[in-house]
């Protein structure tokens, strides 16, 4: 069964959509470049674009990645990527770390043993 995007997102992820758009849009206004000029750069439709700016929730996300590429902002999905500091990733690290194959012996741990 298709569900509709809109009515599957929260208020709050809603909103955040529609801040990522006029973000994008700023963005763009601020090169003096038309949506026309931005759709073809990015290899959109000028519709598509236009709804990328105004939060649709069924856009795909590579579509939005590549108008940040296309406005010369990709950083800001590394910056993204880098800021996720997720507790549950961090412990998933941990977890992934190397551990000795065997215990310490008694004169391994007494050399250790501060």
């Amino acid at each position: 069964m298709k569900i509709q995007q809109k009515s599957a997102l929260s208020d709050s992820t809603a909103t955040q959509l529609r801040d990522l758009g006029k973000l994008l849009t700023r963005l763009r206004t601020a090169r003096r470049m038309t949506q026309s000029a931005a759709a073809e750069r990015v290899g959109v439709s000028r519709n598509t674009l236009s709804r990328i700016e105004n939060g649709d929730p069924s856009i795909a996300v590579g579509q939005i990645v590549r108008y940040l590429d296309a406005l010369g902002r990709i950083d800001l999905i590394r910056q993204l990527i880098a800021g996720a500091n997720d507790p549950a990733i961090a412990q998933l690290e941990a977890k992934e770390q190397t551990r000795r194959a065997r215990p310490l012996s008694e004169k391994e741990q007494a050399r250790y043993d501060f």
